[in-house]
């Protein structure tokens, strides 16, 4: 053990987090809630909505945490490199030991007017149809001449020009110069746009050519195919120039594609939304515009390489795919066979449940039946057995024997046939009157007929 290290026998042994825990409680009680500005680094959105980020100045930097809940309620999109306020708690990620600010809010600082503006007067031309894909034109692959408006002054015009000496030696650069920055940047950008859309005819007299004095056209030049509009990376402010309304218009109304290298690959402008081509810087600009035909065919073969490779790789995966799956599928014959066996005794036990129910069922319905039809007979019997009574008691009404014993006769001749009329006897026929107990014969001495209501004899 070292003479230095004192071990510590009597005081009090943090573990870990405990020490962070108290940590976070003593900057909670002294700093929360805390207003951070520095500059924006590493911003990156989880797909759990989360954003993480560090605040950075000259002399620290700070990680960052926003949850979900404050991200969603951002109307802009942070981009690195951007001066910001953050509202937030300072805490410790006690996993990793390390002090974070919990942001709850988070502003650009000077640049929220500005960028406001920037997304008025984007969303208005986006509305006009100058923003439209439709109307971008690509680049010509051997343009005659190349037009450059810049600053003299600008670092911009130095990068552009050696990349156009250096790959296209041979091709005329005309240059309209104009201020880049400040309030009369766009009028000057509007007006060097128009003088070079003069030299994109033929025979117009040349104000200005960046090539070579052995090389330069007197009086005439070839007409110019391309135009670049460049410039060096800046604040918001300092491109502000390029998001003018009638700037956009002008680049809209260009006869000849026009490519925008404007500041950094993270700075937009509205000049890059209307050019034809977007570069994401000035050096990258010059090296659109001046592609070289072998170099171009190069990129093609490389460009076709690379569709090809990835068709290539995606055709074996879904084939891989498709392998796998009927792999899956298949799988070993007897397990197949196991399975089916076991979908077979399934069935076979779904189909023995399903007959046993259907005979229990059938069971109970025979034993229903036993048990009502006793009654049922029973009730049918006693119903007959009504209907017989009352139509013999209807027929017992009918019987001729009552109507005799209550003094009636019932009259026939020798021959047995009813006699119901007068008309049907004569004097000295034999009848035989049958009377309630029995029978008499007589002999018709005379015989009348009744007529009719009166009761008064017609016939002897």
């Amino acid at each position: 053990m070292s003479d230095d290290f004192t071990p510590i026998l009597d005081g009090f042994v943090w573990s870990v987090g405990a020490l962070c825990r108290a940590v976070a409680d003593a900057l909670q009680a002294r700093f929360n809630p805390v207003v951070v500005r520095g500059e924006l680094s590493g911003f990156s959105r989880a797909t759990s909505g989360h954003c993480y980020f560090s605040l950075k100045d000259a002399s620290g930097q700070l990680r960052c945490a926003m949850f979900k809940r404050a991200a969603v309620l951002m109307t802009v999109v942070p981009r690195d490199g951007e001066l910001v306020e953050v509202r937030g708690r300072l805490g410790v990620y006690e996993p990793r030991g390390d002090l974070q600010l919990i942001v709850d809010s988070l502003c650009r600082c000077g640049q929220g007017h500005l960028f406001d503006e920037f997304l008025q007067r984007k969303a208005r031309l986006e509305a006009q149809g100058l923003l439209d894909a439709a109307r971008k034109r690509p680049l010509p692959k051997r343009p005659r001449a190349i037009g450059v408006v810049t600053s003299l002054g600008a670092a911009a015009l130095h990068d552009v020009v050696s990349v156009l000496q250096r790959r296209v030696p041979h091709i005329p650069v005309l240059l309209a110069a104009a201020s880049v920055q400040g309030n009369s940047a766009p009028c000057e950008l509007v007006d060097a746009l128009l003088k070079l859309y003069l030299l994109t005819q033929t025979g117009v007299a040349l104000e200005a050519d960046l090539m070579p004095k052995s090389r330069r056209t007197k009086t005439h030049h070839a007409p110019i195919d391309v135009i670049l509009l460049v410039r060096g990376g800046g604040s918001l402010e300092d491109l502000w120039a390029f998001n003018d309304e009638a700037l956009a218009r002008v680049i809209a109304q260009s006869p000849v594609p026009i490519v925008s290298g404007v500041g950094h690959e993270t700075d937009f402008t509205i000049a890059d939304f209307v050019a034809d081509v977007r570069a994401p810087t000035p050096t990258a600009a010059a090296e659109l515009a001046a592609a070289s035909p072998r170099q171009n065919e190069l990129d093609l073969l490389a460009l076709a390489e690379r569709h090809i490779t990835v068709a290539i790789e995606r055709q074996l995966q879904r084939h891989a795919q498709r392998l796998d799956d009927v792999a899956q599928r298949l799988g070993r014959p007897s397990h197949r066979l196991m399975v089916q066996r076991m979908r077979l005794a399934v069935s076979a036990k779904a189909l023995q449940t399903s007959c046993t129910h259907a005979l229990q069922a059938q069971a109970q319905r025979l034993r229903r039946i036993a048990d009502q039809l006793p009654l049922a007979l029973n009730a049918g019997v006693q119903i007959h057995k009504q209907r017989l009574d009352r139509a013999a008691l209807r027929l017992s009404l009918l019987d001729p024997s009552l109507v005799l014993a209550r003094g009636y006769a019932w009259l026939s001749d020798a021959q047995g046939h009813t006699v119901s009329s007068c008309l049907q006897t004569h004097t000295g026929q034999v009848l035989t009157a049958t009377l309630g107990d029995g029978t008499v014969d007589m002999t018709v001495n005379s015989s009348s007929s009744w007529s009719g209501p009166s009761g008064s004899p017609s016939c002897p």
